[in-house]
């Protein structure tokens, strides 16, 4: 029987792209619910499962990176699109399959780097699904279609999550990976192979130009038009701290949710009913904020919408301090402490209540963000807010694990209640670009984000000289500061791409520092390289080394970033009619 091809009509592209996103929420599930609430039950602590399960998101964060790369390097035959969508789930299903040899939780670190590049072909996946979508579908037919897409994310996460843990009460938990590939296969087999994607207009290439060096200049070309558009509106602006913001509370909907659920005695089933009944609230919901806040208006529901993601929260704070639930406790030992039957119910109301107001946000947020979008460089501007808020989510993660034990459950979800809100101030400034060029702002703007960054990066030496004064709280800093050098290392890319004239030596020197700043991220590993190469008798080099390196570049950094603030950034300045 030969099967359709979905992209021929309206119902077949709707279903074609709700089966699609399934496969991108498939491995987020599978980390953040199943993975993790093994991981608990074996004894990992919240800090350890919490940076588990960001890293996980960090891909997905850097995914506008692919985008040239997808655009240039692309099969006429297979679909400029669809062949990389079948090249990346075969690889998602490999590198899945990879795992199931390994033992947990011994060989962590292995099966977290493995499965980091799962997701990151799923990352490449997810800009390819877009591109297709933005080339596809219809336009009276992509509100539609965002809900349904989102939607779709939330059920692949409760197969890859819920469906894992009941399937593991069977077989046990290695076996079920073998679930996930061939969940992902079936969309690959049933959907992807079937579709005849619409050939694209022919590329042309100058004469003698290599496809690298044509992937090279679309990257400039994205550094530039994405500099521009993030800094030419006062919307696109707020819109990028926007996206660096926590959208709502988060805990509810990340790793803290299910060490909660193992703590409090819910077994592998009881775990997996609450992700699946959470998944199903959350994706119909989906739907509904995105169609109230066509009729409502946009900015006034997820204002509303962000505000109601924080009740839950401070409920199930307050009955975690009524139970004196406050530490995390060791799931290993025999004799620890039994969870009140009321305190577990508090967990469902709070899980249920909290997946109808992110369902609601999902979909307007994202419509919102194509609002302050510049249609000249939809795809590219749109992508990066998205990856955006997925370095929001890791962030959030790794401070919430870390918090969880250092200061306790209640303490960490106040926070989390409290920060979530931050985001609503800047709905206001959040108006649609559509139609409207860019109002002159963008020099200004441009110098306040480089003298931010750069007293970042300066920031770093008095912080790296006291480090071990903060204690526990240290590793929340270590966070921010990632934060910090890979947007400083952004920053400093394109504003080489984009300013010209006097100065330019000065400008092509974040090139270089650029991608140093990136490889900061890798400072954690320093010790455990130093301990390796080092010998006791005499002073260690590596060690010695590294301290300098870590002190030098962000002084560079943030000497250079602070530069560009007495630059004028005429480049960034309106043309005349």
């Amino acid at each position: 029987m030969r099967l359709p091809n979905l992209l021929a009509t309206r119902r077949g592209r709707l279903a074609a792209f709700f089966s699609l996103y399934i496969t991108e929420g498939i491995p987020l599930g599978f980390a953040a619910t199943a993975v993790a609430t093994q991981l608990r039950r074996q004894g990992v602590g919240p800090a350890e499962i919490g940076a588990f399960v960001g890293s996980f998101y960090l891909p997905w964060a850097f995914k506008w990176a692919f985008g040239p790369f997808i655009d240039v390097f692309a099969s006429d035959r297979l679909g400029r699109r669809r062949g990389w969508i079948i090249g990346t789930q075969l690889l998602m299903a490999l590198t899945l399959m990879s795992t199931v040899m390994l033992k947990l939780p011994e060989q962590l670190a292995l099966f977290t780097l493995i499965l980091l590049l799962h997701n990151s072909f799923g990352a490449m996946q997810d800009v390819a699904i877009d591109a297709l979508a933005v080339n596809t579908l219809h336009e009276d037919e992509r509100g539609l279609a965002n809900g349904l897409m989102f939607a779709g994310a939330s059920i692949g996460q409760a197969v890859g999550g819920s469906g894992v843990l009941f399937l593991s009460g069977f077989t046990g938990f290695q076996p079920t990976f073998f679930f996930v590939a061939g969940a992902i296969l079936c969309v690959t087999l049933f959907v992807v192979l079937p579709m005849r994607e619409a050939a694209g207009p022919p590329r042309i290439v100058a004469a003698g130009v290599s496809r690298a060096v044509a992937a090279g200049r679309e990257m400039r070309h994205f550094a530039v038009e994405s500099f521009r558009s993030f800094l030419g509106t006062r919307g696109a602006f707020a819109g990028l701290a926007f996206s660096l913001l926590p959208a709502g509370a988060m805990c509810m909907g990340l790793a803290l949710q299910s060490n909660l659920a193992v703590e409090l005695g819910l077994n592998d089933d009881q775990v997996a009913w609450l992700g699946l009944w959470s998944m199903i609230v959350q994706a119909s919901f989906m739907v509904i904020g995105g169609q109230l806040s066509d009729k409502l208006g946009r900015r006034r529901t997820l204002a509303v919408y962000l505000a109601l993601m924080s009740p839950p929260v401070v409920y199930m704070m307050l009955e975690l301090q009524k139970y004196g639930w406050v530490m995390p406790v060791d799931t290993t030992v025999a004799n620890r402490p039994a969870a009140p039957a009321a305190l577990v119910m508090a967990l469902w109301i709070a899980t249920l209540t909290y997946g109808v107001a992110q369902g609601l946000m999902y979909g307007t947020r994202s419509a919102i963000m194509m609002d302050v979008t510049n249609p000249a460089v939809a795809a590219t501007q749109f992508t990066a807010y998205m990856a955006l808020m997925n370095l929001a989510i890791a962030y959030s993660s790794i401070w919430q694990g870390i918090a969880a034990e250092a200061l306790g459950y209640p303490t960490t979800l106040l926070i989390d209640a409290i920060a979530g809100l931050l985001c609503i101030a800047l709905i206001p400034w959040m108006k649609s670009v559509r139609g409207n060029a860019p109002d002159g702002g963008g020099p200004w703007r441009a110098r306040l984000t480089a003298g931010v960054l750069g007293l970042a990066c300066l920031a770093w030496l008095p912080y790296r000289l006291g480090q071990s004064a903060l204690g526990a709280a240290a590793p929340i800093f270590e966070t921010l500061f990632n934060v910090v050098f890979i947007g400083s290392a952004l920053f400093l890319l394109a504003g080489a791409a984009v300013l010209q004239g006097p100065g330019r030596a000065l400008t092509k020197l974040g090139v270089w520092l650029a991608p140093v700043l990136l490889l900061m991220y890798g400072r954690r590993w320093v010790d455990a390289l130093a301990a390796a190469f080092g010998h006791a008798a005499r002073p260690n080099p590596v060690a010695s080394t590294a301290d300098i390196v870590l002190f030098v570049v962000p002084l560079l950094a943030g000497v250079l970033l602070l530069s560009f603030v007495a630059r004028r950034w005429h480049e960034l300045r309106p043309e005349p009619a």
